[in-house]
């Protein structure tokens, strides 16, 4: 029985299919669950149904012999009924779920419904329906009157919405979208420029949803070598490629129950796009070296800094795809545009810095942010971050600048001007550094010093820093062994996954 049934008495479910033997086929398993399930085979018989009574699910094919179940999803939203609505596709009918995702429905099935599916779904609604879907975005859920279960599921949508620092109104609208669209399973696409936060917000509609207790798999797109795509976003099975010496789950497996977050959609190659075109549409992958397909429950939500539209356009990118993706979008602002949140920003920041270093947070003087405002701060929230870390490392609290450096301005980063000359090299008379005694040496320091950064800057995920630098894995391995750069913990690899 499902475990809802029985804390909070059996659910109320309206199934609505014109077929007799699907229809009852839905009812027993409805029933084998607990809940109560009401049938009809029209949208007549379905009306009649909604006019007597509420339900808290309504289950609708999407033909019907009177038209089509879209119908009866507009009207349940115009008149702010609280059924959660699961619509029933034909096979590989892309657009009329997303057409039903875009009415509100919760989620949708394709036919043949596989009914471990049917049944994973309609639980999911269930969940959905018993947390709070209207949470505040400022506060948790009320302690007194909310369940364990609810109390964790309003602290992580809290936390995770107070990690979206700021209170202008561009925030505020998108931490209420966030809140808006996380009870449902329609795709989600964070657009915004680097370093605005994209993560932070498909981290918070995770945790805004009835997932959030699933996992949240985050997965940079651009970061994974191109031969590499199928065996990480689908897995691979024992011996189906050079190196497979067991199964190994993808990340379509890794983020079953949950979400998975695809980071820089934009960046994967063509071929790839059509292989996962169909997995979004038909909730279903295959592993490499497997011949069966398996199901996947998983609430995919992307993110990208380029202007996908355009990329259509210009053939890099998949119109069906961009339209899977782009059910609901968010846009989040850059930092030039909200400046009024710097207050915030810089003191969340300065704390930040202040744990990771074990020391007390230095107050946001004046001063500071004067000097931030002034600032271009093309690279948003990410270039506050680098700017703050610069000038607590080089101040040194004696003087009137409270602890900080404010020579900011080496910092700035000018968009390069490709009409300029080629600048001439400048003399040896110019405080150019001097020629070493060791050339082989001093290249050698300069080549550890970049893999180093490169490391750090991807959490020592050697995959990821070698994309970075133009290398491949076995290139960065090799020089990694040359140089004698080991992992955190003193092994010599670090985690190939993303």
């Amino acid at each position: 029985m499902n475990p809802l049934t029985s804390l909070s008495g059996p659910a109320h479910v309206l199934v609505v299919d014109d077929e007799p033997d699907l229809r009852t086929l839905y009812e027993l398993t409805l029933l084998r669950e607990g809940h109560r399930v009401h049938a009809a085979a029209s949208l007549a018989q379905a009306r009649e149904h909604l006019e007597s009574q509420h339900f808290d699910i309504l289950i609708t094919d999407m033909r019907l012999p009177d038209g089509v179940g879209l119908e009866l999803l507009h009207e349940v939203a115009a008149a702010r009924r609280p059924e959660r609505c699961i619509m029933i596709t034909a096979y590989g009918s892309a657009e009329n779920a997303v057409e039903a995702l875009k009415a509100g429905a919760f989620d949708y099935l394709t036919k043949p419904v596989d009914l471990k599916q049917f049944r994973s779904v309609v639980a999911s609604a269930l969940q959905s329906s018993a947390v709070m879907p209207s949470l505040p975005v400022t506060q948790a859920l009320p302690l007194a009157t909310a369940s364990l279960a609810d109390r964790a599921a309003g602290d992580a949508a809290s936390v995770a919405l107070a990690r979206l620092v700021g209170n202008s109104a561009s925030m505020r609208g998108v931490k209420q979208r966030i809140v808006k669209v996380a009870t449902s399973m329609a795709p989600v696409l964070v657009q915004g420029e680097s370093g605005t936060g994209k993560e932070l917000v498909a981290g918070a509609i995770h945790a805004c949803s009835q997932r959030s207790t699933g996992p949240f798999v985050p997965v940079n797109c651009g970061a994974i070598p191109e031969n590499l795509l199928e065996a990480e976003f689908f897995g691979a099975r024992k011996g189906s490629y050079t190196g497979a010496v067991q199964d190994r789950p993808g990340f379509f497996q890794a983020a079953r129950g949950g979400t998975l977050f695809l980071d820089e959609i934009g960046d994967l190659p063509l071929a790839m796009q059509a292989k996962l075109l169909r997995a979004i549409q038909e909730r279903r992958v295959r592993a490499l070296g497997e011949t069966q397909e398996e199901p996947v429950d998983v609430r995919i939500v992307s993110a990208t800094h380029k202007d996908l539209a355009a990329e259509v356009q210009a053939g890099r990118f998949r119109q069906d795809l961009f339209y899977r993706l782009n059910v609901i979008e968010i846009v989040v602002p850059p930092l030039r545009e909200r400046r009024e949140d710097l207050p915030a920003l810089c003191e969340a920041l300065l704390a930040r810095i202040a744990a990771d270093s074990g020391a007390q947070p230095l107050p946001v003087s004046p001063r500071l942010l004067s000097e931030v405002n002034e600032a271009p701060l093309r690279g948003n929230v990410r270039e506050l971050e680098n700017l703050l870390h610069r000038s607590l490392a080089l101040g040194d609290g004696d003087g009137d600048d409270d602890g900080f450096d404010f020579s900011f301005g080496d910092q700035v980063i000018a968009a390069p001007n490709r009409s300029e000359e080629p600048m001439v090299a400048p003399s040896i008379l110019t405080g150019l550094p001097p020629i070493p005694s060791d050339l082989q040496v001093w290249l050698d320091a300069q080549e550890k010093e970049m893999l180093v950064r490169a490391l750090g800057e991807t959490g020592f995920n050697r995959t990821a820093a070698a994309a970075r630098l133009g290398l491949n894995l076995r290139q960065i391995r090799y020089r990694m062994a040359r140089l004698g750069i080991t992992g955190p913990g003193g092994e010599d690899s670090g985690d190939e996954s993303v």
